[in-house]
């Protein structure tokens, strides 16, 4: 989410073997075909001695109490270098962090999201610069919010073009979010300040709401965070003709071997599953309830957010980042052509728009292409990373890059919301990765 409210990345790591002991869950057959290989960091161009840094910070967030609990892992040439878990799952019954520790991901299910419109891309099922309103014809007669009169009365205003499907996966296309205090967030919600769009009781409700609202902005004109992730999980509904958790599963999920990602945690695996928390002003960590309070994570949800329903492990997520880094393949089961992900991952903002004026100084450096941001120029992000390395992360920490560059990939999970770039574990993390990789050409 973003990073105003609902900010995005986040998370940390700490890697106490400083090469890996156990990696990511497995149970299916397809499991076995995607679970990467453990190396020594030296195996990968990376020094165990330098590696330390990274451990040191990750423990030392935990002791400072900036978080309850952290796991990461990162791989090279698809190989896994770093691995650990660090601090509490639970803070109360003091439980430990556990690598195959199961965390809410926000905001980074929209890559997953992005993934499977891919695939119906490459279905021939949709082109990116059809109208959203040819797959969703409650669109077709959307307004513009223009301004408000003085007596605080909405003035609207034809589109000047239909808003695109290219618009959708941009983030330009015209929707907000609403969960700021904004006359704009305030449409989204109800009287008692509830986001009536994204606690609809289904997917189907959510269109038929958001139908009835105006665009914030003409299409195409500027960067706003919002709600068109979801749409597009609607999307995927009605181009598939399956339910988005199950097109999920069976296009995604199974054939990976993610086999504890879902919109919901099964009751077998609760005890896994890692308490969430924000930071008082005090310094201390104290349960919180989820961003969205219909998100309760113990049942099958009435809305799939494709926007920020999924729950996974750093495991799981691993692959998912190492199949796009792998051009859509992992272990023999392709998922999208290397062209498609190619695609995915390139600047698809129009100039001049920018991230900026939602992101603040924080987006400088960063563009966006199809459901991920992408790092277009590292020196001016500040990041060690190479140069279009894609990104994002979730509400309550969770990161991750892929750096093609560099061959890498890494994952990192935290579950504390609220002001959670106070430090920020994705710059953190990549200063002490990237100072340990000192043999770049390994």
């Amino acid at each position: 989410m973003k990073r105003v409210a609902c900010k995005p990345m986040v998370g940390f790591c700490l890697i106490g073997s400083l090469f890996v002991g156990g990696l990511v869950g497995t149970t299916a057959t397809a499991q076995h075909r995607t679970e990467l290989p453990q190396v020594k960091p030296e195996a990968v161009g990376f020094s165990s001695e330098r590696l330390r840094n990274l451990d040191l910070l990750m423990r030392r967030l935990v002791d400072e109490k900036e978080f309850a609990g952290i796991v990461t892992i990162a791989a090279r040439h698809g190989k896994v270098f770093q691995s650990q878990a660090y601090g509490l799952r639970d803070i109360a019954s003091q439980a430990p962090m556990q690598k195959d520790s199961i965390f809410r991901l926000y905001s980074m299910t929209k890559p997953v999201t992005g993934v499977a419109m891919m695939i119906l891309y490459e279905e021939g099922k949709w082109s990116p610069g059809d109208p959203i309103s040819k797959y969703i014809p409650e669109f077709a007669n959307l307004k513009v919010l223009k301004g408000y009169d003085e007596q605080g009365k909405m003035l609207l205003e034809d589109p000047v073009h239909p808003p695109t499907l290219r618009e959708l996966m941009t983030h330009t296309a015209g929707f907000g979010l609403g969960f700021g205090n904004s006359a704009q967030d305030k449409l989204y919600q109800d009287e008692n300040g509830h986001n009536r769009i994204m606690e609809a009781p289904s997917l189907e409700e959510m269109i038929h709401r958001l139908a009835k609202l105006p665009l914030l902005y003409q299409p195409g004109t500027r960067w706003v965070y919002g709600v068109s992730m979801d749409i597009q999980g609607y999307l995927v509904e009605k181009l598939s003709g399956k339910p988005f958790p199950q097109f999920l599963k069976e296009r995604i999920f199974d054939p990976l071997g993610m086999s504890d990602t879902d919109f919901y945690v099964p009751k077998e695996k609760w005890g896994r599953f890692a308490s969430c928390y924000r930071r008082t002003d005090q310094g201390e960590l104290v349960s919180t309830p989820n961003v969205i309070p219909s998100f309760q994570f113990d049942r099958e949800p009435p809305l799939a957010s494709g926007g920020g329903g999924l729950v996974s492990t750093a495991g799981d997520y691993l692959k998912f980042a190492q199949m796009l880094l792998n051009g859509g393949e992992l272990g023999g089961v392709r998922i999208l052509g290397p062209k498609t992900v190619d695609l995915m991952r390139e600047d698809h903002l129009a100039q001049p728009l920018t991230m900026t004026e939602t992101l603040g100084g924080s987006a400088l450096g960063m563009r966006w292409g199809y459901d991920v941001s992408v790092i277009t120029d590292p020196a001016l992000m500040g990041c060690p990373c190479g140069k279009d390395t894609y990104w994002w992360g979730g509400a309550a920490g969770t990161w991750f890059w892929i750096d093609p560059a560099n061959d890498l990939v890494f994952v990192g999970m935290v579950q504390r919301l609220g002001n959670i770039l106070a430090p920020d574990p994705l710059a953190l993390s990549q200063a002490t990765l990237y100072q340990a990789l000192v043999d770049p050409k390994k």
